[in-house]
């Protein structure tokens, strides 16, 4: 089917802000649905596109997969509300975040603690760390 209306490769991504690649891409892996081309094969898309685009652009910043952000548009798609696939879909990376968190935490107290120790007296570290072993740091101290 060849058509002359809808909005270009160039303009659809300039109005959501991505590359014409991104664009041709989200294409090709299914994300949006393949565009009408004019008679000289450019692709044409309908305005509604931009509203998909932005959906898919506010689930990446949620932290979703393309792969993830498909399965819920086809939900979508159907005309079905993709609530219902989503809840499970977001408690599961509200876990990973939550795993995320605590690594972080974990890895900041570390590295505050060896900020501390850190001085001109600094002895020698332990085999397999850069820390200074218990005993070292009291005969510094001593």
């Amino acid at each position: 089917m060849t058509t002359t209306t809808g909005l270009t490769v160039s303009a659809l991504a300039q109005r959501v802000g991505v590359r014409p690649d991104t664009i041709r891409y989200y294409e090709r892996i299914g994300l949006l649905p393949t565009a009408a081309r004019t008679s000289g094969a450019h692709r044409r898309w309908p305005e509604d596109t931009t509203d998909r685009l932005r959906f898919i652009q506010g689930c990446q910043r949620l932290g979703l997969s393309l792969g993830e952000i498909g399965d819920l548009l086809s939900v979508r798609d159907t005309g079905a509300c993709p609530c219902e696939p989503a809840g499970p879909l977001l408690a599961r990376h509200i876990d990973d975040l939550d795993t995320e968190i605590d690594r972080l935490t974990t890895l900041r107290a570390e590295l505050a603690g060896m900020l501390q120790r850190v001085g001109p007296d600094c002895p020698d570290p332990t085999p397999g760390t850069w820390q200074p072993s218990a005993s070292s740091r009291t005969q510094a101290h001593t």
